[in-house]
């Protein structure tokens, strides 16, 4: 345990040796003082034991097992990387380390003093909020009569709270070097604080003799600036514009403004870009400076691509001429809609099933040849069944027969399918009653409805 201990502060001391291109921030003088626990439960149980063991166990947080005690202490910076630290501590505990005579030490709760000085070795400088450190140095300790010597090493990591203040954070293994110390943890918090920061003596001032009495020059507008120097010497102004006002704030002086009460640009002489057509946007950004038109399109009115009086972006068929009722798309002629819906009457399935009947293709055929006959024609496909069987069925099968038609009007029919989509609404919009055969009869149908958008 030794070995590593001593191997893994060797290793720290060589990795903060690299942090040496930081600001140069060295620890001022400064006192410090801990509250301490000793522990020497834990390592007494290590000595028989293994680490997980102590883990599982949880002898590293059985503070009630510990001493509590105080640490008074000194540091002082060595380099940017490197303190120096003494430390006095004390507690009242049952010492467990032999005495010479081959007895314990451990039989009063007596006052138990160790005092170390160690190099601290820090990773980062004092210039940053957090930084872990090293520890190692030499230590004695007094304890009824008795006196040794021990070697403190450990971890621990400070946080700067001001310019000179530090709250320290300190976990120590203290390995004995003469008989009648024992082995134990060390753990400490504390804070660091500069001794003589802030109590520097202040430099005496000495006051300059008072100036000679002059006459003050004139200033007739009061603006601050002196009559001789004053572009504008009877109205009050600004010292940028040499006395002279600016009242719109646009940053021409009134007397080089032609719109002295309306913030405008230099190029057009203190006044606002123009704006002809009165649109909102002025004219060196608007692209039809002449037609009242939108931001959006830089000026200009909302475009209609295909003329027909409704502008693209109401006009759902915008590169179709069309009309307003039917949303900017042609109408559709009453001939290709009682075409389409005879068509649809047409249309046949296996009883139960979406697969179409070879007597439905001619049908579906002239659906196609008339869809394929004007390119910017779409088409809904619906498909409803009657009140047989379980809705949950019925929709299902709705949807497959709706889905049948589009896929054959794409494979086969040539028609693009994105022009195309298929919904199925099972039974619940009936066309006529479903008590009678007849009835359910016009229920079990497709539904096509040719459409421009």
């Amino acid at each position: 345990m030794k070995k590593t201990l001593i191997t893994a502060l060797a290793s720290c001391v060589l990795y903060m040796v690299g942090f040496s291109q930081e600001d140069n921030y060295i620890k001022k003088p400064s006192l410090t003082v801990h509250f301490t626990l000793d522990d020497f439960n834990t390592t007494q149980y290590l000595q028989h034991h293994d680490l997980r063991d102590a883990i599982n166990n949880k002898k590293f947080t059985d503070i009630q097992g510990m001493d509590p005690g105080m640490a008074i202490g000194y540091m002082q910076g060595l380099s940017k990387h490197f303190d120096f630290a003494g430390t006095l501590s004390g507690n009242f505990t049952t010492y467990p380390a032999p005495a010479n005579d081959g007895t314990s030490l451990g039989n009063s709760n007596a006052l138990l003093l160790e005092a170390d000085a160690s190099v601290v070795g820090k990773m980062l400088s004092d210039k940053h909020f957090f930084s872990p450190f090293f520890k190692i140095g030499v230590g004695a300790s007094k304890y009824e009569g008795y006196y040794g010597a021990f070697i403190p090493m450990g971890v621990g990591f400070q946080f700067r709270f001001n310019s000179d203040g530090f709250l320290l954070f300190n976990w120590q293994y203290r390995l004995p070097v003469t008989e009648s110390v024992t082995r134990h943890f060390y753990y400490s918090v504390g804070i660091a604080d500069c001794l003589l920061c802030g109590n520097k003596p202040k430099a005496k001032v000495i006051a300059p003799p008072p100036p000679p009495v002059a006459e003050a020059p004139k200033d007739t507008d009061g603006d601050g600036i002196v009559d001789s120097l004053d572009a504008c010497p009877d109205v009050a102004g600004l010292p940028q514009f040499k006395g002279c006002p600016d009242t719109d704030g646009d940053g021409i002086p009134d007397k080089d403004d032609k719109c002295p009460n309306i913030a405008g640009v230099a190029r057009y002489n203190g006044c606002p870009i123009p704006d002809t057509d009165g649109d909102g946007v002025n004219d060196e950004v608007d692209k039809c400076p002449n037609v009242v038109g939108v931001a959006r399109y830089n000026g200009c009115p909302v475009p209609d691509t295909d003329g027909d009086g409704i502008n693209d972006e109401e006009d759902k068929c915008p590169n179709v001429a069309g009309v307003k009722e039917n949303q900017g798309c042609p109408l559709i002629k009453e001939e290709i809609i009682k075409k389409v819906a005879y068509d649809a009457k047409n249309i046949f399935f296996n009883t139960g099933s979406a697969k179409l009947l070879s007597k439905s293709f001619k049908p579906l055929n002239e659906v196609a040849k008339i869809l394929k006959e004007d390119t910017n024609l779409k088409l809904d496909i619906e498909g409803h069944t009657d009140n047989v069987g379980k809705p949950e069925k019925n929709q299902t099968l709705s949807e497959n027969r709706a889905k049948a038609v589009l896929d054959y009007l794409a494979t086969k029919g040539g028609v693009e399918a994105s022009r195309l989509t298929s919904a199925g609404y099972g039974d619940t919009k009936p066309v006529a009653s479903n008590k009678t055969a007849k009835g359910k009869a016009m229920n079990r149908r497709v539904e096509l409805k040719p459409k421009y958008y």
